[in-house]
């Protein structure tokens, strides 16, 4: 499938590549096809991007959780994952929205509402963490710097 996308241009990507998600994301739940890009080019931290294969202007920054927060583990309720298949955890991505503001040291990430991946069916599922424990806007640039740095 070819697809002219507003940040990487026209760009081949495999059908079996392409992601479902059967109820969309939230705030675009008509959205329910998508590739996962990594941009070479940058690198910026392990960010990739989530993007839409029914709307090239839509693609989303998202990132391993990991990266910026080591003891991430929300516990989500297995119905809420029941629609994308059995769970293997070697073949689970988990990925948070990445928000680049302009003043990029307010950048953060949704630690909040993660997408849970099932590499192999290629379903995923956007969930929200119930709870305080995880906030909607976590600050990263100071980690990423710190991680760049050799810190």
């Amino acid at each position: 499938m070819i697809v002219t996308t507003k940040n990487f241009g026209e760009i081949t990507i495999d059908d079996e590549k392409i992601i479902k998600f059967p109820a969309g994301i939230i705030g675009f739940p008509g959205l329910t096809d998508f590739a996962l890009i990594h941009d070479e080019e940058k690198g910026v931290g392990g960010i990739h991007w989530l993007q839409s294969m029914q709307e090239p202007a839509f693609a989303m920054p998202v990132m391993d959780p990991l990266t910026v927060a080591e003891d991430y583990n929300p516990q989500v309720d297995d119905e809420i994952l029941k629609p994308i298949g059995k769970l293997d955890p070697e073949e689970t991505l988990v990925l948070v929205s990445v928000t680049i503001p302009s003043d990029i040291k307010e950048m953060s990430v949704n630690l909040k509402g993660p997408f849970v991946i099932n590499a192999l069916e290629k379903k995923a599922v956007q969930v929200i963490i119930e709870g305080d424990e995880y906030p909607v806007k976590f600050p990263i640039f100071e980690i990423l710097k710190a991680k760049k740095g050799g810190k």
